[in-house]
Parts: C-alpha cells; sequence; structure tokens
C-alpha cells in the first residue's frame, strides 16, 4: 500500500503545538477537515470515535510513535494525515511511557476493514526504521514529509 496516495499533504502538521493525547487527535482531525477531507459536521463524531479507541489501549506504540485511528461514514477512502511534534514532544499514554513525536492519523471508511487493517500493517512496518523516524522528526514542512514518504515507499519493506 502506498501511503502517499492516502496522506492529505495540505492536512500534514509539521509544528505541532500541543502538550497532550487529546490536543494532537483534535489538531490532526481538524486539518484534515480543514483540507476538505470530510464535512465539518463530522469532526467531533470522528474526534470522539479516535478518543473511544484509545480508551481501549493507547495507540502511542512506543519509540515515540502514535498512530490513531479510527472508522468512520464521513469518509469514502482511507484518509491520513501526520503530525510532528518536536521539543518535549506529547503525553499519548504510550506503552512505553515516553512523549510521542511522530503521529499518523487514520480514518477509513467502516466497510472497507481490509484497507484500515493494511494502512495499520504499511505505517508500522515503515517506522521500525530509525532513520525513517529520525529523517520524518527532522522534517520542516509538510513538502519534506511527503517528500520522505515517496521516498520511503521506493524502497523494498
Amino acid at each position: 500500500m502506498n501511503l502517499t496516495e492516502h496522506v492529505l499533504e495540505d492536512a500534514i502538521i509539521p509544528d505541532l503545538q500541543v502538550d497532550d493525547k487529546e490536543g494532537a487527535i483534535r489538531a490532526m482531525v481538524g486539518a484534515l477537515r480543514e483540507a476538505g477531507a470530510f464535512a465539518a459536521d463530522s469532526e467531533e463524531n470522528i474526534v470522539s470515535a479516535i478518543l473511544r479507541r484509545e480508551e481501549l489501549g493507547s495507540t502511542g506504540i512506543g519509540r515515540g510513535i502514535a498512530v490513531p485511528h479510527t472508522k468512520n461514514p464521513s469518509v469514502s477512502d482511507l484518509t491520513a494525515t501526520v503530525a510532528i511534534a518536536g521539543g518535549n514532544g506529547v503525553d499519548f499514554d504510550s506503552l512505553d511511557g515516553d512523549p510521542v513525536h511522530v503521529l499518523f492519523l487514520l480514518i477509513s471508511p467502516p466497510d472497507e476493514p481490509q484497507k484500515h487493517l493494511r494502512a495499520l500493517e504499511t505505517i508500522a512496518r515503515r517506522l521500525r526504521s530509525d532513520d525513517f523516524c529520525n529523517f520524518l522528526r527532522q522534517s520542516k514542512s509538510k513538502s519534506e514529509v511527503m517528500e520522505l514518504l515517496r521516498e520511503v515507499e521506493d524502497q523494498p519493506t
């Protein structure tokens, strides 16, 4: 799966300025709404769904990475964004207790569970690379993040 087909460049946040999980999720969902991924009246429903998912267990998977996600009928195709938090990162209740610096947020239609799982697998596989994560953390613009995503798609997994 090519993530660049689903990540909305206009929704990338290369300088996320929040301290906590809910703030990060709200900022990323808001960026997707502003980029036209879904109607404004769906925003709070999506935020709530992601926060409910987080109550089941943090999607802060460790090593400074989080992958919040949900399924929601307000999107017609898998939609994603990326956020990079500098400084002290974001308190995300991560499995390892460390703050998060790299966040991928996914929203997919409820009737496409396989696509949702493939996207999560692709992200997890790519984020195993310390080099990739470090380069992401150093990205200063939306276009740098997208270029890095394109470069990693051209490499074998």
